[in-house]
């Protein structure tokens, strides 16, 4: 048997959208390095493109705010 997790947040997603849906990943943006996640850029910055500016690897941190989002669940 597999289990197929849905994804909850993707990469194509802005900062700010992820935040104010799921509130709990704002720590997880911080810890990446991501600490624009209040600033102006986030409402139209996806995550790829803010994790990208910042040297941080999108798919990885896609995983960790999955993870947190499903934690909460």
């Amino acid at each position: 048997m597999v289990i197929i997790m849905a994804q909850t947040v993707n990469k194509n997603m802005s900062i700010a959208e992820v935040v104010m849906k799921w509130p709990e990943t704002a720590g997880a943006f911080m810890e990446a390095g991501l600490h624009c996640y209040g600033c102006a850029a986030a409402r139209y910055e996806t995550i790829e493109q803010g994790a990208l500016a910042h040297g941080i690897d999108p798919d990885k941190l896609i995983e960790v705010l999955n993870e947190v989002v499903e934690d909460e669940e």
